[in-house]
């Protein structure tokens, strides 16, 4: 069993010792057969490295080759442009030194063209000036003598023209402007249904019998007092029979004053306590009937938008007259005719009638603030936010601003119209006479007026001028300038006719 053992390990030993010189040959073999390998593998890597590189570089010389045959051209190229630019620069040189010689000779030729035409020019002035003293001589004048005659007769010549040219124009210009201002007038005129006559403020109150102006004074005068102090009114009670004057500036309080004293009389119980408070109650109905006639001519007029104080002083015009003229009804009327114009010549018909409305607005307060109504209007509208237009025509409807819009001008002219219509405002004597001497002092005060003469109640003035201190030309000159003095002068409805005559009369007798 040992002996197995041992034979079995033996071979075992024997085996493993075999096996482990096999395998270190084998290794060993495998070890030659991978560093032969290797070496193989790298000197084959190494000649594919020297290949590669030869590659390249034969890659890279054929590139600079090839970059510099390029190169080349592009510089050959840009040689030969720069070649071609440099000829081309050499011609223009060329170019431009004959232009500057041909311009030398054309400066010289003219040089010596202007020295040829100051000889001319010379002699010229010397031939002018021998001819002119010869022409003096013969004509026996100077030359400054005969400029002066020329010019003279120039200047008639002128004037004459001028003349004959201003009454062809204003001519046709009047014919075609009048007829059609009065066709929009007496359009506006018979569709204006405004009354044509209007009421005045009363101030005087009747009486039933002389008997109550006893009771009127009262005892020790307590009562005319209080009425006095109430209303701001004086009450003049003279020899007048069966009548009353009430006076005052203030027109409402003048209202209040003859309705409470009418009511006083009715009544007949006149003591001071029946007179405060008859007149706070007249004072009240005053003020409802104020407000009543402004809504009344807003509406009438279609006129909107108005503040309630200027509608308040729109009523207290209805107790305001101008020359007997009611200003309330005559606003009224001028919105009227401003609005219809205004339909006629396409414009705004509602500024129109708003500023026809208005115009007079100044003269509800003229009795308490200081200054003509023009500019008291004005600042009332501008105070109610009334628009700058509005404001303008205010300020121009009596020319005291140059009207600069077509409304300002149609309420301007209706303004006119409505105030110089027949029988609409009153005129005393005195100022009639005044107007009507005023008209005349104008026409005599120009240079060769004979005669002058206004007729037609102030709307004509006929001037007989010298015949032999006026010509036919000047006559119509003279004419245009008198009628323009008078505009700027005076104050007047309607329109001014002004007639310049000249006549040449010859008388001889027969003996």
């Amino acid at each position: 069993m040992l002996a197995v053992i041992l034979v079995g390990f033996g071979s075992f030993k024997y085996g493993y010792s075999y096996r482990k010189k096999f395998a270190e040959l084998k290794i060993g073999s495998a070890e030659e057969e991978a560093k032969r390998i290797l070496h193989s593998a790298t000197e084959q890597s190494e000649k594919e490295a020297e290949n590669l590189k030869k590659e390249r570089l034969i890659e890279a010389k054929e590139e600079i080759h090839k970059l510099r045959s390029e190169l080349e051209k592009e510089i050959k190229d840009r040689r030969n442009e720069m070649q071609r630019q440099e000829r081309r620069v050499q011609q223009k040189e060329d170019t431009i030194d004959k232009k500057a010689e041909a311009l030398e000779k054309k400066e010289e030729q003219i040089q010596q063209k202007l020295a040829e035409a100051e000889e001319v020019q010379a002699e010229v002035d010397r031939v002018k000036k021998l001819q002119m003293a010869q022409l003096e001589k013969i004509a026996e004048f100077t030359a400054a003598q005969a400029k002066d005659y020329l010019l003279k007769q120039v200047e008639e010549d002128a004037a004459h023209d001028k003349a004959l040219l201003i009454k062809s124009i204003e001519a046709q210009a009047k014919e075609e402007a009048e007829e059609k201002a009065r066709h929009i007038i007496t359009g506006a005129i018979q569709r204006c249904a405004a009354d044509h006559v209007t009421e005045t403020t009363v101030s005087v109150v009747q009486l039933p019998s002389d008997e109550m102006k006893g009771r009127i004074i009262g005892r020790e005068g307590r009562n005319i007092r209080t009425l006095e102090t109430m209303t701001g009114v004086d009450l003049i009670i003279d020899d007048t029979p069966e009548a009353v004057v009430l006076s005052g500036f203030d027109p409402v309080r003048r209202e209040i004053a003859r309705r409470s004293l009418e009511k006083l009389i009715v009544d007949g119980r006149i003591h001071p306590g029946r007179i405060e408070e008859t007149v706070e109650k007249c004072t009240k109905d005053v003020e409802n009937i104020i407000r009543q006639e402004g809504e009344r001519a807003a509406f009438e007029t279609h006129v909107h938008g108005l503040q309630p104080e200027l509608i308040r002083l729109l009523g207290r015009l209805k107790y305001r007259t101008s020359y007997g003229q009611n200003v309330l009804q005559h606003s009224i009327e001028v919105a009227h005719l401003a609005g219809l114009m205004a339909a006629e010549l396409g414009v705004d018909v509602n500024l129109a009638k708003r500023a026809g409305l208005l115009h007079d607005i100044g003269k509800a307060i003229d009795h308490e603030v200081e200054g003509s109504h023009v500019n008291i209007g004005g600042d009332v509208a501008k105070k109610y936010k009334e628009s700058d237009k509005v404001v303008h025509a205010i300020l121009a409807h009596h020319g005291d601003i140059e009207p600069k819009t077509i409304e300002a001008c149609l309420v301007q002219a209706a303004d006119g119209i409505s105030a110089a219509r027949p029988g609409a405002r009153r005129e005393n004597l005195e100022s009639y006479i005044k107007r009507l001497e005023q008209l005349e002092g104008i026409a005599n005060s120009f240079k060769g007026v004979e005669r002058s003469f206004a007729v037609q109640a102030g709307r004509e003035v006929r001037v007989i001028v010298k015949s032999d201190a006026v010509n036919d030309d000047e006559t119509i000159l003279m004419a245009r300038d008198m009628a323009k003095q008078i505009e700027d002068s005076m104050e007047y409805p309607g329109q001014i006719k002004v007639n310049v005559i000249r006549e040449l009369r010859a008388i001889e007798y027969a003996k």
